[in-house]
């Protein structure tokens, strides 16, 4: 069974996120959208709401689950029997973090394999920090964000 963890803050998930859960619940058996708590970073949005816009993003798909974790996201793989760690990349600043924290990764664990998906042409430019500033600021998210998060947002 191949089985991967895509791990993020999801703070929040936007459009571009669950794009490259559904290209890879196609590639794998099993994909976890992963929470990792990071006690140094201030979330906008609370643990229990994004949770939720996880699973409801995904309910229509039936190998991938929703789950939390703290620690190194290695531990949560190894604690998960998952083989796989995905990694969206939209820009060449984001390939180059990310296959440091690979090779990072590779020499702590090589029996758990980076997987990098580049996200389709029309979500390159989303990020989740640039959509929080345009929720603060009574912007249009509708371009970014999936309907169950902005239906959340509204509430």
């Amino acid at each position: 069974m191949r089985k991967a963890v895509f791990p993020g803050s999801f703070d929040p998930i936007t459009k571009g996120h669950v794009n490259l859960v559904e290209r890879a619940a196609k590639l794998f058996d099993e994909v976890i959208v992963a929470i990792g708590q990071n006690t140094s970073k201030k979330n906008q949005f609370d643990l229990e709401t994004r949770l939720a816009w996880i699973e409801d993003c995904f309910a229509n798909l039936e190998n991938v689950s929703s789950a939390v974790y703290s620690g190194l996201t290695l531990d949560f793989c190894k604690k998960s029997k998952a083989q796989f760690i995905i990694r969206g990349v939209r820009n060449t600043v984001d390939f180059e973090y990310e296959k440091s924290i690979a090779h990072m990764n590779q020499g702590m664990n090589p029996e758990i394999e980076t997987v990098i998906l580049f996200t389709d042409p029309g979500h390159g430019h989303i990020h989740s920090s640039i959509v929080r500033e345009i929720l603060k600021n009574g912007g249009d998210t509708s371009k970014f964000l999936p309907e169950s998060v902005r239906k959340g947002l509204d509430k």
